[in-house]
């Protein structure tokens, strides 16, 4: 059985990443940023978009925003190292550079899904679930 939460982080990460990749587009070919520059901006977006639903829709926690948004910080900026790096390297080994964004995401969505389940909300639970909502 699968998880509802991991339901959930895939359904508001595939939106989200729609939204990184619409801004990065925005960035690349509209204003012409170099990769390094419009990667780091459209994923800062992408990222505090993807924070607050799932905070809200997912893991639907009640707790203060402080500390879970500094361990989501955590996250977020391991996740942007682990994208912009995998992202740029592969692009330079070859790679095309919407599928070195794609495969970059694949990797870092499995990583961010443990880190938020198990770090950043790992006190929340779900109404249907046994136990309380707050931590």
């Amino acid at each position: 059985m699968i998880p509802r939460e991991l339901v959930g982080f895939a359904m508001l990460s595939g939106l989200t990443f729609a939204v990184d990749l619409a801004l990065l587009w925005l960035l690349r070919h509209v204003l012409a940023m170099p990769v390094p520059a419009a990667v780091s901006l459209a994923y800062i977006g992408a990222v505090g978009l993807n924070y607050l639903f799932n905070r809200t829709w997912n893991f639907r926690s009640r707790a203060p925003m402080g500390r879970e948004s500094l361990r989501y910080a955590v996250v977020a900026i391991a996740d942007y190292l682990l994208t912009v790096g995998l992202t740029t390297g592969l692009n330079a080994a070859g790679v095309e550079f919407w599928t070195s964004r794609l495969i970059s995401a694949a990797f870092v969505v499995l990583l961010a899904y443990a880190a938020a389940r198990w770090f950043v909300f790992r006190g929340a639970r779900c109404p249907d679930a046994a136990g309380p909502v707050e931590r």
